[in-house]
């Protein structure tokens, strides 16, 4: 059993009603009002299912199958009539894999700018990552057709533009600023949308605030949280390696960030041997463009100051200080390290029942997902959203798309190592191990799960911190919190 801060006795109340509708949870509890988009009221997959109508105000209260019905008849037809008049919106997305949330942050936007201007969305085009080369399409990775049933009463979704629009010139923007506001969307691209008729947007990434109004925060977390649902394919196989794991007890995931192409891009070294420090500092010197920001830093400094990932040395020793037993079952998620089985040797020497993907699956399990990194990446993160615990090494878009998924579905046990104030009792080789591991526990307190509410983290993204934006607000859930 993993124990200490690996106990599995949950340590805050699990929270078990999102703003999801179901009827798995008994009786309904004053659940978010929605028109009918084809599925019963019954249903039992609860996932199909919109969360709310965003078409108006958030309301919350219940209404009769009937109310319902004829509600929703009205709203239907008004819909048709707008939707078959209004132009296109088609978003073409730097494809930021392996990093899974990369993707996820940017189709989110996409589809809030659609809701914004009123407009119809074409499937987002992934762009080929200039690292992976991976050519991978939005149906590759995500099921499509729940994507679009989900969102039905919300956005109109069309999987390409049709015969009409296609020599149409479209309203092309490269250079959206930063965290711009629905009133700047509106203000910059309704008219030439209106008369041109398509609008192309590239690098979606943080160009829309954070902060937005109730009823578009929430259509966020709907799009997060309950339209965007891994391919079939994918969905199977991140299931059974999830089953395997978990078939002899409790696992705790790790999000190793060890691969040649984060060093190169953190600025950091990887600390394995003078050989590698020096491919990596070769490596940057010829792409200097891929370097993330802070260059004047050197790795000395950025390293005490937390921005650079934990090597398996780091890892194995706040693992340890934190109480993970010898017999732990840890999954590794991530790309194959820089320097193969030998960057691994403290994790594998301290922790042997320590798995990634290639040891769970069967022969010819993960042949079709070859050479993809973005499906890679997703059955990573269908086996690593299970575990009992999860802890990155080093943030990132992953690590930041799975704090809030266990965050909406109940606080389940999440580090986050704090790096910046622990690095300087890694350094001190003179400090006596009982000290240390009583430091960083008590450094890690605050870690392990507990809701983080986002009225304090204005600027923050609502699909990391969902509570309580993303969170129903029922008696229930007030007294639960």
């Amino acid at each position: 059993m993993l124990k200490l801060w690996f106990d599995l006795d949950p340590l805050v109340p699990f929270y078990p009603y999102p703003c999801v509708t179901s009827q798995t949870q008994g009786k309904s509890r004053s659940q978010l009002v929605f028109p009918s988009d084809g599925v019963e009221h019954g249903q039992k997959d609860q996932e199909a299912a919109p969360v709310n109508d965003l078409g108006s105000k958030s309301e919350v209260g219940s209404a009769s199958n009937n109310e319902k019905s004829s509600e929703s008849a009205a709203k239907d037809e008004s819909l048709k009539s707008i939707v078959q008049s209004k132009p296109l919106t088609s978003i073409d997305m730097e494809n930021q894999m392996g990093t899974e949330r990369g993707q996820r942050n940017q189709i989110v936007d996409a589809v809030v700018i659609a809701r914004i201007l009123g407009a119809a969305l074409v499937v987002p085009i992934l762009q080929v990552n200039v690292i992976w080369g991976d050519e991978s399409e939005f149906s590759d990775i995500f099921d499509l057709e729940h994507f679009k049933r989900v969102l039905a009463n919300d956005v109109r979704i069309v999987s390409s533009l049709p015969s009409t629009h296609i020599m149409k010139r479209a309203v092309e923007e490269k250079r959206t600023p930063l965290h711009v506001s629905p009133q700047w969307i509106r203000a910059r691209y309704l008219k030439p949308l209106n008369r041109e008729g398509v609008l192309l947007l590239r690098g979606l990434d943080s160009r829309l605030s954070k902060d937005l109004p109730s009823d578009l925060q929430k259509l966020r977390c709907k799009v997060a949280f309950h339209a965007l649902r891994f391919a079939p394919s994918i969905m199977q196989l991140g299931n059974r390696l999830a089953e395997r794991m978990r078939s002899k007890g409790p696992y705790l995931a790790l999000h190793l960030r060890m691969e040649k192409d984060v060093w190169v891009r953190t600025g950091c070294l990887p600390g394995l041997s003078p050989k590698y420090d020096q491919m990596i500092n070769n490596e940057r010197k010829q792409r200097p463009e891929l370097l993330t920001g802070r260059s004047n830093m050197t790795y000395h400094d950025r390293k005490l100051a937390g921005l650079c990932p934990l090597n398996a040395l780091e890892v194995t020793r706040l693992l340890k200080a934190l109480g993970a037993p010898k017999d732990a079952r840890i999954y590794w998620a991530g790309g194959q390290p820089l320097g193969g089985k030998e960057a691994l040797l403290p994790l594998t020497i301290e922790f042997p029942h320590f798995y990634n993907k290639e040891d769970l699956a069967l022969p010819g399990e993960l042949e079709p997902f070859a050479n993809r990194a973005s499906l890679m990446a997703a059955i990573d993160y269908i086996v690593s959203e299970q575990s009992d615990v999860f802890m990155p090494s080093h943030g990132g878009n992953m690590g930041h798309a799975i704090q809030g998924q266990r965050a909406y579905a109940g606080h389940k046990k999440y580090i986050t190592p704090n790096k910046r104030h622990m690095l300087p009792y890694f350094l001190n080789s003179s400090l006596p191990e009982a000290e240390f591991n009583r430091i960083i526990k008590d450094l890690h307190r605050d870690s392990l799960g507990q809701p983080e509410l986002r009225n304090s983290k204005a600027g923050r993204d609502v699909t990391k911190y969902p509570v309580p934006e993303c969170m129903c607000k029922d008696s229930h859930t007030r007294s639960s919190m």
